[in-house]
This record gives structure tokens, sequence and C-alpha cells, in this order.
């Protein structure tokens, strides 16, 4: 466990690529190789399943440390983080000196195990864990436990960093990390050094990502050297159809396949060896619905009759990666979509939708279209050079989106509760309301938006205007006014607004605004009736 620790501690310390890339390296190097692996797999976001109940944990810590429950709960509140609170207060009651170090791997295993135990063996198993390591080892198993785990390192720098190690080019590992593997039963040399095709059969290729538009869109030169197309508004993922298997791959590598029965008709439709990258979206009588719509299906464990009927799907390909059996992804966009064109024409079928390609010699154009973009449930544009290739990950240069300006509304903001990491001692989180006559109704919640010296503003208000208490949240007089910025809204029964905002962050504090100058909940409703 010291390597690994050392390896978060190091990637916690700099914000710096070259020396994360280097600490990636040396500890790959070095350790040992069922270890490699389940780093490999955490900085892929293949955890360990939660096997133990946050609410236990948090009884466990509060009594080794020999202190009330209530005393744990103001520490979590002013740490901001459960694993670090864990580590901090059990240090000095229940250490123990002298212990062998074990590897990464070791503690995976042992925190899997405990899944099976009953409640008071699970509290032995865990007490004992803490008494094995130092503090820091402390926290990082705590993170193992919790499931909350960051380590300040994309996927990206650690494949990078793996390359390196395993004299590799960058861009083939990367897709060899793709896909359907199990760091439970994989090991290293299987799944980095050696080359086993058959078993790559599902995997997808690394997605490619566009930046947003910064500058002027006129710096892009002539419209003409792009395929500008609409950014649709549903779930990126890639269709694979290989030896007459089909899977459905979202662009965070989760296998969607039996969330989409209706693409199993793509098994006999698409030609063996073929890959589309598209947009999995709700779609109905040739139309594209509402992201709300596809999201009555997502996360549900079993798709009902009603529910198919609902919602129903389509896929949007914008892309062909491979066909035939051949990968296209050096082959120019511009070829690329005439052989797609052809591909959805021949399938013919209305599952299967071709992103419009839009056509236009004036930017300005693409500006009016752009700001329609709502209209056709779309998030904006994507412009991609018609001579690109289909590259590994976000790259600046050949793809950009240029997304429609969020919808707005002026809030006021009537609950405060504290951040987490580092802003665990400041107000950061809150909520939001909008006038129902006299009433203020709450509608939202944000915690993004504004800048350092501002939270400290907001904080220092909470902390002198608080009127009430609610645990760890604060209800503060409704004084500020905060421009909400979101991208869609859409009806809720779930809220006591009846509305849900998707995205929704603080845009800008309104000084110019006093409380009773915000907007409606009827205003909110008007919005609902034009993009909701």
């Amino acid at each position: 466990m010291k390597d690994f620790v050392n390896l978060f501690t190091q990637l916690d310390q700099t914000t710096k690529t070259t020396k994360k890339v280097a600490a990636l390296k040396q500890y790959f190097d070095e350790a040992e190789a069922e270890d490699k692996v389940w780093t490999i797999a955490l900085l892929s976001h293949r955890r360990p399943k939660r096997s133990i109940r946050t609410n236990q944990l948090r009884e466990w810590a509060a009594e080794a440390a020999g202190i009330p429950l209530w005393i744990f709960e103001d520490s979590y509140h002013v740490v901001g983080d459960l694993a670090e609170t864990m580590a901090l207060v059990v240090s000095k009651s229940a250490e123990r000196q002298g212990e062998e170090s074990r590897g990464l791997s070791y503690w995976i295993n042992y925190v899997k195990s405990i899944k099976e135990f009953a409640d008071g063996e699970k509290k032995e198993k865990i007490l004992d864990a803490w008494g094995q390591l130092d503090q820091t080892e402390r926290f990082v198993f705590n993170k193992l436990i919790t499931g909350g785990w960051r380590m300040g390192v994309s996927q990206k720098l650690m494949t990078r960093a793996l390359a390196q190690h395993a004299d590799m080019d960058e861009n083939q590992l990367a897709h060899r990390l793709m896909g359907d593997w199990d760091p439970n039963t994989i090991s290293f040399q299987e799944l980095v050094i050696e080359d086993h095709p058959e078993d790559r059969l599902s995997q997808p290729y690394p997605f490619y990502l566009a930046y947003p538009i910064e500058d002027d869109v006129e710096d892009l030169g002539n419209p003409k050297d792009w395929l500008i197309e609409r950014k649709w508004d549903g779930i990126r993922g890639q269709v694979i159809q290989r030896e007459g298997q089909l899977y459905v791959w979202s662009r965070g590598e989760e296998l969607l396949t039996e969330k989409f029965p209706e693409f199993e008709i793509f098994t006999e439709l698409l030609p063996e060896g073929t890959v589309l990258d598209g947009e999995i979206t709700a779609f109905e009588n040739g139309e594209p619905l509402p992201f709300n719509k596809l999201q009555t299906r997502i996360g549900r464990k079993t798709l009902s009759k009603k529910i198919l009927e609902n919602a129903p799907v389509a896929l949007i390909a914008y892309d062909l990666l491979e066909f035939e059996g051949k990968d296209l992804r050096k082959v120019t966009m511009q070829r690329r979509r005439q052989q797609l064109e052809k591909l959805v024409k021949k399938i013919d079928h209305p599952k299967l939708q071709l992103s419009e390609s839009l056509k236009f010699d004036s930017w300005d154009k693409y500006r009016e279209i752009r700001e329609d973009s709502r209209a056709h449930h779309a998030e904006g544009l994507m412009l991609k050079r018609i001579d690109s290739e289909y590259k590994v990950g976000r790259k600046k240069g050949d793809w950009w989106k240029w997304k429609v300006d969020p919808l707005t509304i002026d809030a006021v903001m009537i609950y405060a509760m504290r951040g987490h990491g580092r802003r665990a001692n400041l107000y950061t989180d809150y909520t939001f309301a909008v006038w129902n006559g006299d009433e203020l109704v709450p509608f939202t919640k944000a915690y993004s938006g504004l800048t350092d010296a501002e939270i400290r503003k907001v904080d220092a208000f909470v902390k002198k205007n608080t009127v009430d208490r609610f645990g760890p949240v604060r209800s503060v007089k409704p004084e500020l006014v905060f421009e909400i910025a979101f991208e869609g809204i859409a009806r809720s029964s779930r809220h006591k607004s009846g509305i849900s905002l998707r995205f929704p962050r603080m845009n800008r504090w309104r000084h110019d605004k006093a409380a009773k100058e915000a907007n409606t909940l009827e205003d909110l409703h008007g919005l609902l009736e034009l993009y909701g």
C-alpha cells in the first residue's frame, strides 16, 4: 500500500502534467503486476463496489475515536470529506506500529471480502484494517471502502505513463484499455502486453472529443472547410457489430446493450465489422425528443413495455469508425462521412438516423441556425474539419463544439451548505427560489460558477444572516439574487416547483437587483412551454 499511497500523495501535490506522468511511470516501473492492474482499474473508473453503508462507518469511526457521533458529524462538515474525517479521528486511538506493509491488491481484496460478513464481523475487519495503517494509508483505504475515488489525474495521463512504461504506442494502448475487462480476473500481461484479438470483439474505440469555441468562429476560416451539424442532446455512444454480436457503449465506457433492446435489429442490418459513432436520443415520428424523455429509461434495471413505448430511441449517427472490419480512423472526415451516408441510406431503418450536414456559405447564417438549436432539441453546432482524422481524447484544432447560450433565470438564495474538499470550511452549495405571489418556492440547487472571492463574500453573508438551521443546512435571509444558467428545463413531479433544470450553475451575482425583482414561477413555466 505504501507505494500506491506515495503515488497518491505525489499526484495530489502537483498540478504539472509532466510531474504526474513521471510519478505514474515510476510507479508502474516499480509496482507489483497485480497492483498495477488495480491502479489502471481505479484510474479508468473500475472501482470495487461499496460493501458497507456509510452510516455504519461513521458510527464505528466515532466509537474508535472515543467521541460522540454528533462530534464526528460536526467534524465531517468541517473537513468536508468522509474518508479523510475517519482517517483523522481514529489516528490516535487505533494506530498500531510494526505491521507488515501490504500491496494495493491485498487491500482491495480485503475490502471486497467484507461484503460477505455480518455487520459485527464487518466492524471487526474495518477496525483491524484501520489499526494496521498509518494516517495517509488509512485515508486511501477509506476511499476504497466508500467508493468516492479521485486521484487528480485523467485516464489519458495514466495511459500516457503506462505507454512509456510498456514502450507502446499510446493510441494503441488506449484502445486496448477500452471495453469490458475485469481487474479481478485479468493479469497485467494479458491486459497490457499480450494482444488477444478474440477478446476484443466488443471493444469500442477511444472517443474523439471536441473543444468549445472560445474565439470568433470566423477565425476557423472558410465554412466550406468544415462539416457542420447539430450537437444532439443525448447519450454519446458507439454501436458495434462484429461476428454477429452487437454491443452498445457509452462515452463513459459503460456497456449499454441491454438498455437499448431496440438496437438488436442492427445485428442483422449492419455489415460485419461495423462501428458507428453517434448520439442515442429519444426519437419519434422522424424527430428527436427532449432529453428528459431519454432520462425516464436511464438507470432503470428493467425496461417495461410502457417505458419502451413512452421513450422510443434511435441512433443519430455522425461517424463511421470501422467498416467491414477495417479501422477508418485515419481516413479523412469527408471520406468517412461519404461512406456513412451510403450505409445509412442502404439500411433505411428508422432506428438509424443520419446526422444532417448543414451547408451554408457564411458564418452569420450558421449563427442563426445555432440560435435555433433548442427548437430541434439540440445543444448547438458541431464543427469538424473535413480533412481531419478521428483522434483519441480531446484535441484542439479539428473538432469544435459551438453550444447555444444557456437559458437563464434570476433567483433568490434561501439555503446554504458547506462544500467539500478545499471548500469544506466555506458555504458554497446553495438552494435558490423564485416568487409565487408572496412566497419563495425553491426550484434548484447550484454550487459552481462563482469566483473564490465571491464565494468568500457569500460565505460571510451566510454566517451573518442565518435565520434557522437544519443539520448542515442554514436558512438565510432572502436577500441575495443570482442569475442561474441552465441547459434544459423539464416538468418534474419530484420538485415542489414542478420543474427540474439540467446542469444549473450560477452565471453571475446580480448586485443590481433586489430580491423582489427576481423571477417568478410563472416565468419558469413560460420557459418550460418554450423549451421543455
